[in-house]
């Protein structure tokens, strides 16, 4: 079974069946503890009451009509995301990828409005935008883009987490209209920028007339420790995308604009055909009003504090650990070798992670967990770690 399937993956030699909280099971019947959450997607745990029963009454109702007929739960949900990030606008798609491809599209269309001919966007090394044609262009990771040229054009690459870096574009490049950045590096590696990062980008957009551009995909529904990383520095971006854990497992993206970013797209020049449906829109719309209500932003912050304390008092003394560090229930552990047998070691513990940048093992748990599960995570971990390094 499966010998259909494309190659792009290697998955694990597990299969799930079924889920409930932070945990999921095998089809033998085996437990695991999921503290990756299918890559910071199912955030509120799996089979939550409410989003089941949202999905249950929205689906025995309506699916999908089309973007040329109103819809309701569109509305509430551009409402609620307005209302609790500050923005004023949102296009809804079906992912990540797609809504940073609204973003690309939008800078560009903003450059032109204002008389530049060939816009650029500048992105950061290290950076993940998605898998697109435009948006692994705008990555900065080689393997992503490698077999994939001619790449498409209009990015400038600067080091992430370097001022004077985008100073320089900014003296140099009269063709920049926008800067896309990640508050924290996810598929880089947890890289957590210094503070202020994101507050200096916020006055170099606006002394050049560009636009600031916030890929949250990752980061953004409450993971950080905020409802929105960018409010842990006082600023608001122009343009900031969203998808993840935003719809906890049913596929949503969201492009939201404010300010200059605001009113640049009109009738026809973007659009979905399955992006906003009645059916998606419901759903995160649930999850947007959980995640808001319950405070989880507070748990975040809670949680991943005790996760890292936790962690870094078991693995003192292991000296193949370099550095361990999180905003909120974004957590890197960097060790010195490459790594990816820990995947597999962990799961052989009944615990899923992952590694990133090769030397980075990622946990992005569910903003659900008590303490008492925050203690097992740490547990099975540093288990695991210690089975790697021997020691």
């Amino acid at each position: 079974m499966g010998n259909h399937l494309m190659s792009t993956y290697k998955p694990l030699p597990v299969s799930f069946n079924k889920g409930d909280g932070i945990y999921v099971w095998d089809k033998d019947d085996n437990q695991y503890l999921d503290a990756l959450c299918g890559i910071s997607v199912t955030s509120l745990g799996h089979n939550h009451p409410a989003i089941t029963q949202a999905i249950n009454e929205q689906a025995s109702r309506l699916l999908h009509t089309s973007n040329l007929y109103h819809i309701d739960s569109q509305a509430k949900l551009a409402d609620l995301l307005c209302e609790l990030s500050g923005m004023e606008q949102v296009f809804f798609s079906n992912s990540g990828a797609e809504a940073n491809e609204a973003a690309i599209k939008l800078a560009r269309l903003y450059g032109h409005q204002n008389n530049i001919d060939k816009p650029e966007i500048v992105v950061m090394q290290d950076s993940f935008h998605g898998r697109t044609m435009a948006t692994l262009s705008a990555t900065g990771n080689r393997k992503v883009q490698a077999g994939f040229e001619p790449l498409v054009s209009g990015f400038t690459r600067a080091p992430y987490n370097d001022l004077e870096a985008l100073k320089a574009i900014a003296e140099n490049n009269k063709n920049v209209v926008a800067v896309l950045v990640e508050p924290v590096q996810g598929e880089g590696g947890i890289v957590i920028p210094d503070p202020g990062y994101l507050s200096a980008i916020r006055d170099l957009c606006d002394t050049n007339n560009w636009l600031m551009m916030l890929d949250e995909i990752q980061t953004g529904m409450a993971r950080s420790g905020k409802m929105f990383a960018f409010q842990h520095e006082a600023i608001k971006p122009d343009v900031l995308t969203l998808a993840k854990a935003l719809g906890n497992g049913i596929p949503v993206g969201a492009c939201l604009a404010s300010g200059k970013a605001k009113n640049v797209f009109q009738p026809g020049n973007h659009g979905s055909t399955f992006g906003g449906n009645p059916f998606a829109c419901h759903v995160a719309f649930t999850v947007t009003s959980i995640m808001s209500d319950e405070k989880l932003a507070e748990n975040a912050l809670a949680r991943g504090q005790q996760l890292v304390d936790a962690l870094k008092q078991q693995l003192a003394d292991n000296d193949d650990v370099v550095d361990i560090r999180n905003l909120g229930l974004l957590v890197g552990i960097t060790m010195k070798q490459c790594c990816h047998e820990v995947v597999t070691i962990a799961l052989q513990h009944k615990l899923l992670i992952n590694v990133t940048a090769d030397n980075v093992i990622r946990l992005l748990p569910p903003l659900v967990i008590n303490q008492q599960q925050t203690d097992k995570i740490a547990n099975k971990l540093v288990k695991s770690i210690k089975q790697f390094t021997n020691k």
